[in-house]
């Protein structure tokens, strides 16, 4: 398996899995949605930034 070496594209595929499991199987607890937030911010800011 080839893990990707693009820190921003590595975040997003982190985040997707992590919205899917939150739909699939009801995954929660105390400072998912800040996390996810963070998350989606950083991996967006590092994907335009090309890193």
């Amino acid at each position: 398996m080839n893990v990707t070496k693009n820190l921003g594209m590595l975040l997003l595929g982190i985040w997707l899995i992590l919205s899917g499991l939150i739909g699939l199987i009801h995954l929660s607890f105390e400072g998912l949605f800040p996390i996810m937030g963070v998350l989606a911010i950083v991996a967006g800011i590092l994907i335009l930034l090309g890193k």
